[in-house]
């Protein structure tokens, strides 16, 4: 019964990260990236998938379309987000999985990529 139930989780969880990639890739987001935190020591969250745009209001378009997409399939509302206000970097806490919408040249500045490269990492293509 208890692995019946771990296996239901699992395919929940990548139901909604497929799903929120896709919602990635249909608002031109760029450059998507699943991180797997779970494997390591006292991860914040099990998943992180990062994307960037071009500009603030690609930014700010790209996080509204991912939420609107959850409500609307998922009923699924983010438990936080942060970074609308100036709109470079906006983060959407979905609990298991976190969402950073990245303007190109913050994404740099912070790294996440550098921070957490010890997990496993999916890279996804541009659409």
């Amino acid at each position: 019964m208890q692995a019946k139930l771990r296996e239901k989780v699992e395919y929940q969880r990548e139901e909604l990260n497929n799903f929120i990639v896709d919602s990635l890739q249909d608002s031109k987001a760029k450059d998507i990236v699943k991180f797997d935190l779970r494997n390591l020591q006292t991860p914040p969250t099990d998943f992180f998938i990062i994307c960037e745009a071009d500009s603030v209001t690609h930014v700010k378009a790209i996080a509204e379309h991912v939420e609107k997409d959850l409500k609307v399939d998922f009923h699924l509302l983010p438990a936080n987000t942060d970074g609308k206000n100036n709109a470079t970097w906006i983060a959407l806490d979905y609990f298991t999985t976190i969402v950073h919408v990245f303007l190109r040249e913050t994404r740099e500045f912070y790294n996440l990529e550098g921070l957490w490269r010890d997990a496993a990492i999916t890279e996804y293509d541009n659409e």
